[in-house]
């Protein structure tokens, strides 16, 4: 009946999915890894608690924010006023909705003899109305102080745990006697922790703050998620708990300095962003590649040999070398822009637009003349930045608030 073929096309495809030869060196077979009553080893079902974990996760983080972030932004004196919104027109809110939010020179000429308004006072209601769309500080403060909390939390962990395993000091010790190295509960904790944490990043990045590299975050979160699971299903553990501790150290300093950012502490997120700035290239460019690649690639090919899984275990990783290489160009950018100007500026994934036409300058409700009518730039703006790795490489520029 079709029942059952469709159970046994099913059975078919397990099996072909988690093939011994794909996911295991040679001679081991899964009846090998199955838990006893003398060890434990990691099994794939043990993941599953990461789903509902993770929409736990997303609910503690909405309580949170709620709780115990807006009352210290409010403490701060953070508003929670958004940008300045565009005064309504039925036409230009018809085109913007329906047609374009970004419309083109032509398009801009035909609106300016329609409404008899100038090309630049449309200009800068699209820019507002765009705008509108987006978080105010307070929501970018309270978003940051969650991640800055879990981060923290989650680094202290893995530093305290880590620090009593041989495999922190000797990374030969990932290797020694794999596959058959036991799965200990704070490896168990860690990795279901850190996996529910980052399959909450990726759902919620469709909710959250939309940034300029929406895609890049999205194949990092990807990357990320799909090597926490390699790396515990194949039983890499030991090395994932070091890839995992390395990426933590710098992601807290960078919440902590888009914090300082939100609430106006220039100074302090000047300093919290060179230290960012220098632990991020120093652990992303220097120890990776020297500590945990050379590792991977090379130790583990002389201890254990390479198989089918392992190359695609080392290739995500140098897919994340690739990406730690991007994001610190990006950080040099914002580092050379900061020196130059005397502050960190606008990087280059800020979610909020900016132009010299600031929201000081007359409201559109009769023709203006561009030039003359145009004001000077406010620099009183503080939000809007967020740089590496879903992170803040800003503080004051020029905004539209």
């Amino acid at each position: 009946s079709a029942p059952i073929i469709a159970e046994e096309d099913m059975a078919g495809i397990l099996a072909w999915f988690w093939n011994e030869r794909f996911w295991l060196p040679h001679n081991v077979t899964w009846a090998d890894l199955k838990n006893t009553d003398e060890a434990t080893f990691p099994q794939a079902e043990d993941l599953y608690l990461a789903c509902p974990l993770a929409f736990c996760i997303f609910m503690i983080r909405l309580i949170f924010e709620r709780f115990i972030a807006r009352p210290c932004a409010m403490g701060l004196k953070i508003q929670a006023n958004g940008p300045q919104k565009a005064q309504p027109n039925a036409i230009l809110e018809k085109v913007f909705t329906a047609i374009t939010k970004h419309p083109d020179e032509k398009r801009l000429e035909g609106l300016s003899k329609q409404l008899d308004w100038d090309v630049r006072t449309i200009q800068r209601w699209f820019r507002q109305r765009r705008n509108q769309e987006k978080p105010s500080t307070l929501a970018r403060f309270c978003e940051s102080m969650w991640r800055f909390t879990f981060y923290l939390y989650i680094f202290t962990y893995g530093v305290r745990f880590l620090k009593k395993t041989p495999w922190l000091w000797n990374t030969k010790e990932c290797w020694y006697n794999y596959p058959y190295q036991p799965l200990t509960v704070d490896i168990h904790y860690y990795y279901v922790l850190e996996l529910s944490f980052y399959l909450s990043l990726l759902f919620s990045q469709f909710t959250d703050i939309r940034r300029k590299d929406f895609l890049i975050m999205f194949l990092h979160h990807v990357a990320t998620i799909s090597l926490i699971v390699f790396s515990y299903v194949n039983n890499m553990a030991r090395v994932g708990t070091l890839v995992m501790c390395l990426h933590d150290a710098a992601d807290v300093l960078i919440e902590a300095a888009k914090m300082a950012n939100y609430a106006k502490c220039q100074i302090l997120c000047n300093l919290l962003f060179a230290m960012f700035a220098i632990l991020f290239m120093s652990s992303r460019l220097g120890v990776y590649p020297v500590w945990i690649l050379n590792t991977t690639l090379f130790e583990s090919w002389e201890i254990v040999g390479p198989y089918p899984s392992w190359w695609v275990f080392n290739l995500l990783l140098v897919l994340l070398q690739l990406l730690h290489s991007f994001w610190s160009y990006l950080i040099v950018k914002t580092a050379c822009r900061a020196i130059s100007k005397g502050k960190v500026s606008k990087d280059d994934r800020s979610d909020i637009e900016s132009s010299s036409d600031e929201d000081d300058s007359p409201s559109p409700n009769q023709k203006h003349h561009s030039s003359s009518s145009s004001s000077s730039s406010a620099t009183n703006g503080t939000n809007k930045n967020h740089g590496t790795n879903g992170y803040l490489t800003g503080a004051q520029y020029p905004d539209e608030h």
